[in-house]
Protein backbone atom coordinates (compact mmCIF):
# COMPACT_ATOMS: atom_id res chain seq x y z
CA UNK A 1 0.00 0.00 0.00
CA UNK A 2 1.42 3.53 -0.85
CA UNK A 3 1.01 4.57 3.30
CA UNK A 4 3.50 1.69 4.24
CA UNK A 5 6.06 3.77 1.63
CA UNK A 6 6.01 6.50 3.32
CA UNK A 7 6.55 5.35 5.92
CA UNK A 8 9.43 3.18 5.34
CA UNK A 9 10.60 7.14 3.99
CA UNK A 10 9.37 8.51 6.82
CA UNK A 11 8.80 6.82 9.95
CA UNK A 12 5.70 8.65 11.53
CA UNK A 13 6.95 11.95 9.95
CA UNK A 14 7.91 13.34 13.82
CA UNK A 15 10.19 15.51 13.80
CA UNK A 16 12.72 15.30 17.08
CA UNK A 17 13.86 18.87 16.67
CA UNK A 18 10.18 20.49 17.15
CA UNK A 19 10.50 18.98 21.15
CA UNK A 20 13.07 22.06 22.04
CA UNK A 21 10.78 24.76 20.33
CA UNK A 22 8.17 23.54 21.84
CA UNK A 23 9.93 24.13 25.49
CA UNK A 24 10.84 27.34 24.54
CA UNK A 25 7.28 28.60 23.26
CA UNK A 26 5.53 27.06 26.17
CA UNK A 27 4.64 30.77 27.60
CA UNK A 28 3.39 31.81 23.95
CA UNK A 29 1.19 28.85 23.22
CA UNK A 30 -0.24 28.03 26.73
CA UNK A 31 -4.21 28.66 26.80
CA UNK A 32 -3.75 30.75 29.92
CA UNK A 33 -1.11 33.15 28.13
CA UNK A 34 -3.52 36.17 27.04
CA UNK A 35 -1.64 39.33 27.50
CA UNK A 36 0.80 38.97 24.92
CA UNK A 37 0.64 40.67 21.66
CA UNK A 38 -0.83 38.53 18.88
CA UNK A 39 2.03 39.96 16.23
CA UNK A 40 4.78 39.12 18.62
CA UNK A 41 3.47 35.65 19.20
CA UNK A 42 3.25 35.19 15.00
CA UNK A 43 6.95 36.63 14.75
CA UNK A 44 8.20 34.13 17.44
CA UNK A 45 6.52 31.70 15.80
CA UNK A 46 7.31 32.49 11.97
CA UNK A 47 11.43 33.17 13.06
CA UNK A 48 11.59 29.44 15.21
CA UNK A 49 9.69 27.66 12.46
CA UNK A 50 11.86 29.08 10.10
CA UNK A 51 14.99 28.22 11.78
CA UNK A 52 13.65 24.92 12.63
CA UNK A 53 12.78 24.16 9.20
CA UNK A 54 15.54 25.70 7.80
CA UNK A 55 13.50 27.84 5.65
CA UNK A 56 15.47 29.69 3.27
CA UNK A 57 13.92 31.54 0.26
CA UNK A 58 13.35 34.76 -1.38
CA UNK A 59 9.76 36.43 -0.40
CA UNK A 60 7.17 35.91 -1.50
CA UNK A 61 7.89 32.06 -1.10
CA UNK A 62 9.51 32.74 2.59
CA UNK A 63 6.53 34.87 4.08
CA UNK A 64 4.07 32.19 2.41
CA UNK A 65 5.27 28.87 3.71
CA UNK A 66 5.52 30.66 7.26
CA UNK A 67 2.10 31.46 7.21
CA UNK A 68 1.42 28.04 6.68
CA UNK A 69 3.29 26.88 9.30
CA UNK A 70 2.47 29.47 11.97
CA UNK A 71 -1.70 28.90 11.16
CA UNK A 72 -1.18 25.19 11.32
CA UNK A 73 0.89 25.76 15.13
CA UNK A 74 -2.53 28.06 15.95
CA UNK A 75 -4.74 25.06 14.70
CA UNK A 76 -2.54 22.70 17.21
CA UNK A 77 -3.19 24.99 19.38
CA UNK A 78 -7.09 25.54 19.56
CA UNK A 79 -7.16 21.64 19.46
CA UNK A 80 -4.83 21.07 22.45
CA UNK A 81 -2.96 18.48 20.02
CA UNK A 82 0.32 17.28 21.99
CA UNK A 83 3.75 18.10 20.85
CA UNK A 84 3.92 14.47 18.86
CA UNK A 85 0.90 15.61 17.66
CA UNK A 86 1.81 19.17 16.31
CA UNK A 87 4.98 17.81 15.00
CA UNK A 88 3.75 15.31 13.08
CA UNK A 89 0.76 17.54 11.60
CA UNK A 90 3.37 19.97 10.58
CA UNK A 91 5.30 17.14 8.69
CA UNK A 92 2.74 15.97 6.83
CA UNK A 93 1.75 19.90 5.27
CA UNK A 94 5.13 20.16 4.96
CA UNK A 95 5.45 16.61 2.88
CA UNK A 96 2.07 17.75 1.13
CA UNK A 97 3.41 20.78 0.04
CA UNK A 98 6.70 19.08 -1.00
CA UNK A 99 4.75 16.47 -3.18
CA UNK A 100 2.20 19.51 -4.93
CA UNK A 101 5.30 21.67 -6.18
CA UNK A 102 6.91 19.38 -7.79
CA UNK A 103 5.57 19.64 -10.96
CA UNK A 104 3.19 22.42 -12.43
CA UNK A 105 0.78 19.94 -13.43
CA UNK A 106 -2.59 18.93 -12.32
CA UNK A 107 -2.15 16.63 -9.00
CA UNK A 108 -4.53 17.50 -6.38
CA UNK A 109 -5.62 14.06 -6.96
CA UNK A 110 -2.74 12.35 -6.14
CA UNK A 111 -1.98 15.03 -3.10
CA UNK A 112 -5.44 14.62 -1.15
CA UNK A 113 -4.59 10.54 -1.70
CA UNK A 114 -1.28 11.36 -0.05
CA UNK A 115 -2.59 13.27 2.52
CA UNK A 116 -5.30 10.33 3.34
CA UNK A 117 -2.26 7.71 3.43
CA UNK A 118 0.00 9.42 5.71
CA UNK A 119 -3.05 10.64 8.02
CA UNK A 120 -3.81 6.70 8.00
CA UNK A 121 -0.16 5.85 8.80
CA UNK A 122 -0.35 8.08 11.91
CA UNK A 123 -4.09 6.76 13.41
CA UNK A 124 -3.96 3.17 12.85
CA UNK A 125 -1.55 0.99 15.38
CA UNK A 126 0.54 -1.85 13.51
CA UNK A 127 4.03 -1.47 14.26
CA UNK A 128 5.98 -1.10 12.48
CA UNK A 129 4.11 0.49 9.31
CA UNK A 130 1.90 3.08 11.49
CA UNK A 131 1.46 4.74 14.82
CA UNK A 132 -2.12 5.60 16.95
CA UNK A 133 -1.01 8.86 16.72
CA UNK A 134 -4.40 10.89 16.18
CA UNK A 135 -7.88 9.52 17.14
CA UNK A 136 -10.70 9.12 14.67
CA UNK A 137 -11.77 12.37 15.08
CA UNK A 138 -8.80 14.43 15.05
CA UNK A 139 -7.97 13.12 11.89
CA UNK A 140 -11.77 14.45 10.57
CA UNK A 141 -10.58 17.34 12.01
CA UNK A 142 -7.42 17.53 10.30
CA UNK A 143 -8.84 16.43 6.93
CA UNK A 144 -11.20 19.69 6.87
CA UNK A 145 -8.33 21.74 8.26
CA UNK A 146 -5.82 20.71 5.29
CA UNK A 147 -8.69 20.81 2.94
CA UNK A 148 -9.88 23.94 3.66
CA UNK A 149 -6.51 25.97 4.19
CA UNK A 150 -4.49 23.95 1.80
CA UNK A 151 -5.97 21.56 -0.71
CA UNK A 152 -8.67 23.97 -1.36
CA UNK A 153 -5.66 26.73 -2.37
CA UNK A 154 -3.50 24.70 -3.73
CA UNK A 155 -3.14 26.41 -7.34
CA UNK A 156 -2.02 29.48 -5.41
CA UNK A 157 0.52 27.69 -4.00
CA UNK A 158 1.50 25.88 -6.95
CA UNK A 159 2.00 29.54 -8.87
CA UNK A 160 4.02 30.65 -6.59
CA UNK A 161 6.21 27.62 -5.81
CA UNK A 162 6.52 25.74 -9.20
CA UNK A 163 9.19 27.06 -11.51
CA UNK A 164 7.64 28.79 -15.09
CA UNK A 165 8.44 26.03 -17.75
CA UNK A 166 8.59 27.84 -21.29
CA UNK A 167 7.68 25.77 -24.54
CA UNK A 168 9.26 26.11 -27.62
CA UNK A 169 7.05 24.34 -30.42
CA UNK A 170 7.82 23.93 -33.79
CA UNK A 171 5.50 22.02 -36.09
CA UNK A 172 6.10 20.29 -39.92
CA UNK A 173 3.32 19.66 -41.88
CA UNK A 174 3.29 16.51 -44.63
CA UNK A 175 2.39 18.13 -47.99
CA UNK A 176 4.90 21.55 -47.81
CA UNK A 177 7.02 22.82 -50.40
CA UNK A 178 10.54 22.16 -49.04
CA UNK A 179 12.75 25.15 -48.46
CA UNK A 180 15.32 23.77 -51.16
CA UNK A 181 13.15 23.65 -54.49
CA UNK A 182 12.95 27.38 -54.71
CA UNK A 183 16.82 27.65 -55.58
CA UNK A 184 16.40 24.69 -58.07
CA UNK A 185 13.68 26.56 -59.75
CA UNK A 186 15.30 29.86 -60.29
CA UNK A 187 18.90 27.66 -61.72
CA UNK A 188 16.39 25.85 -63.54
CA UNK A 189 14.80 28.97 -65.12
CA UNK A 190 17.11 29.63 -68.21
CA UNK A 191 17.11 26.42 -69.28
CA UNK A 192 13.08 26.55 -69.87
CA UNK A 193 14.04 30.19 -71.52
CA UNK A 194 16.10 27.49 -74.09
CA UNK A 195 14.09 25.23 -74.59
CA UNK A 196 11.56 27.47 -75.34
CA UNK A 197 13.49 29.39 -78.09
CA UNK A 198 14.76 26.30 -80.13
CA UNK A 199 10.89 25.41 -80.22
CA UNK A 200 10.09 28.87 -81.41
CA UNK A 201 13.21 28.48 -84.26
CA UNK A 202 11.79 24.74 -84.80
CA UNK A 203 7.95 26.01 -85.21
CA UNK A 204 8.15 30.24 -86.46
CA UNK A 205 4.38 29.90 -87.08
CA UNK A 206 3.63 29.47 -83.39
CA UNK A 207 2.67 32.44 -81.06
CA UNK A 208 6.28 33.51 -80.50
CA UNK A 209 5.63 36.62 -78.13
CA UNK A 210 7.68 37.74 -75.23
CA UNK A 211 4.57 38.13 -72.93
CA UNK A 212 3.52 34.22 -73.45
CA UNK A 213 6.94 33.40 -72.59
CA UNK A 214 6.34 35.34 -69.39
CA UNK A 215 3.03 33.83 -68.92
CA UNK A 216 4.51 30.27 -69.32
CA UNK A 217 7.56 30.46 -66.15
CA UNK A 218 5.20 32.71 -63.79
CA UNK A 219 2.44 29.77 -63.54
CA UNK A 220 4.24 27.47 -61.31
CA UNK A 221 4.83 30.29 -59.21
CA UNK A 222 1.24 31.17 -59.14
CA UNK A 223 0.58 27.54 -58.31
CA UNK A 224 2.73 27.85 -55.33
CA UNK A 225 0.94 30.72 -53.60
CA UNK A 226 -2.52 29.03 -54.11
CA UNK A 227 -1.14 25.62 -52.61
CA UNK A 228 0.30 28.33 -49.90
CA UNK A 229 -2.49 29.99 -48.96
CA UNK A 230 -4.57 26.46 -49.02
CA UNK A 231 -1.86 24.99 -46.74
CA UNK A 232 -2.23 28.58 -44.40
CA UNK A 233 -6.23 27.81 -44.25
CA UNK A 234 -6.04 24.01 -43.20
CA UNK A 235 -3.70 25.09 -40.81
CA UNK A 236 -5.85 27.94 -39.28
CA UNK A 237 -8.78 25.11 -39.35
CA UNK A 238 -6.97 22.68 -37.17
CA UNK A 239 -5.64 25.37 -34.53
CA UNK A 240 -9.14 26.67 -34.23
CA UNK A 241 -10.35 23.25 -33.63
CA UNK A 242 -7.98 22.00 -31.27
CA UNK A 243 -8.59 25.46 -29.11
CA UNK A 244 -11.83 24.76 -29.05
CA UNK A 245 -11.60 21.04 -27.70
CA UNK A 246 -8.94 21.77 -25.17
CA UNK A 247 -10.98 24.96 -23.80
CA UNK A 248 -14.05 23.15 -23.85
CA UNK A 249 -11.85 20.31 -21.74
CA UNK A 250 -10.50 22.52 -19.04
CA UNK A 251 -14.29 24.65 -18.22
CA UNK A 252 -15.14 20.66 -17.68
CA UNK A 253 -12.67 20.50 -15.09
CA UNK A 254 -12.79 24.14 -13.78
CA UNK A 255 -16.46 23.47 -13.67
CA UNK A 256 -16.10 20.31 -11.43
CA UNK A 257 -13.23 21.17 -9.33
CA UNK A 258 -15.60 24.16 -8.17
CA UNK A 259 -18.26 21.29 -7.41
CA UNK A 260 -16.12 19.37 -5.55
CA UNK A 261 -14.89 22.28 -3.20
CA UNK A 262 -18.75 23.44 -2.95
CA UNK A 263 -19.42 20.17 -1.64
CA UNK A 264 -16.77 20.38 0.90
CA UNK A 265 -17.93 23.95 1.65
CA UNK A 266 -21.56 22.81 3.05
CA UNK A 267 -20.49 20.25 5.44
CA UNK A 268 -19.63 21.65 8.96
CA UNK A 269 -16.22 20.94 10.12
CA UNK A 270 -15.76 18.89 13.46
CA UNK A 271 -13.65 19.54 16.62
CA UNK A 272 -12.47 17.08 18.46
CA UNK A 273 -13.97 16.39 22.23
CA UNK A 274 -11.60 16.26 25.01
Amino acid sequence: MAWRRSAKCSPFLIWRGFCPFMKRSTIYLNNETHSYDVFTLFLFCGSALCSMFEVHLPEPKRGVLLEMYVQTVYFCRECNFKKEQTSALLSILKSIHKANVETPLNNIEQCSKYCKDLLLCHSVRRPPFSINLFSFEEVGCILNYIHNSYLRHYKLYKYIFSPQVKLDLSLTYSGTPDQDEAPTEDSSAPDVENVLEKETEAAPKTDSSPQTQEESIEDPEGATLDLKSELKALIEKEVREQMVLVSGQLDQRMKDIADQHNNARESPPTRPTK
